[in-house]
Formats: structure tokens, C-alpha cells, sequence
């Protein structure tokens, strides 16, 4: 895992009328502290890429639908520099996923259906606190794959 990343399982309490899946709570170890929470969908094969911020931590959950979570550290020094790492998140792989400032991070949904990617940021979104590139900048090393 990319150094500073924290994946964590997630419980989806399902029952005939619907579910209830968690998401973060105050008393959680990778709580921070609370910004924003927003939502962004993905439609199938699309990607949001690439993502980085200065202060802000993430913490991402893909309640509906699945995609693939891709992170680049850029970040000299760090024991994981220049590494890449792909989580898949959704679907039957719930989980939470805490990103610390400082890395390059982007999806894809891999489904069938419009993925939701929630995030639970710790900071309030502020322009001037983040960057963003293309998704085939070659300034980060990965080539999404063509998906339906």
C-alpha cells in the first residue's frame, strides 16, 4: 500500500427492505477531522483523474456501483515515492479508503452501472489548495484500461 493510505472494511447491513452501510464515524482511528462531504458519480468506463491536494485528506466509500481507486505518491522521500497502487472499491468490496494530502489520486468505473463515490474530505474544497492533470498526463505513470 502507498505509504500513509489506510484501507478499511466497511459493514453493509443488508435486510429484504434495503441496507445501511457505514461510512465514518468521529470515533474512527483514520478520523481526522470534518470539512465537506460530497458526492461524485462516475458512468461506466469514464474517468476522474488526476486529483491531488496540499492540506486536504480524503476518505473515499463507493456505496452504488464499483470502480477502480488508482493513487501515485510523488511525494520525495516518502518509502512508497513513485509507486502506484489499485484498489478496487464497491460492490462486494465496501470499504473506506483514507488518503493523506500529498498524493495523485483518480477512478474509473469498472461496472456496468454509474458508480457514487462518496468522500468525507477534511478540509472545506479550496481551489487554491489542489492540482489537477489530464488522466493520460504523463507526468504520472499509469494507463487506465478500456472498460465497458
Amino acid at each position: 500500500m502507498i505509504d500513509g493510505v489506510v484501507v478499511t472494511p466497511l459493514r453493509r447491513i443488508a435486510d429484504d427492505r434495503g441496507a445501511v452501510m457505514h461510512m465514518l464515524r468521529a470515533d474512527s482511528p483514520v478520523f481526522r477531522q470534518f470539512g465537506e462531504i460530497y458526492f461524485s458519480s462516475v458512468h461506466p468506463g469514464k474517468i476522474k483523474a488526476w486529483h491531488y491536494h496540499r492540506r486536504m485528506g480524503l476518505n473515499y466509500a463507493v456505496p452504488v456501483g464499483r470502480i477502480n481507486f488508482v493513487l501515485y505518491d510523488p511525494r520525495p522521500g516518502s518509502s512508497t515515492e513513485s509507486q502506484i497502487r489499485e484498489i478496487a472499491l464497491g460492490g462486494d468490496d465496501y470499504a473506506l479508503v483514507s488518503v493523506p494530502p500529498g498524493l495523485w489520486t483518480g477512478f474509473q468505473c469498472v461496472g456496468g452501472e454509474t458508480a457514487l463515490v462518496a468522500n468525507c474530505a477534511t478540509l472545506a474544497h479550496d481551489p487554491s489548495e489542489a492540482e489537477r492533470k489530464d488522466h493520460d498526463d504523463p507526468f504520472i505513470p499509469y494507463i487506465w484500461r478500456d472498460r465497458p
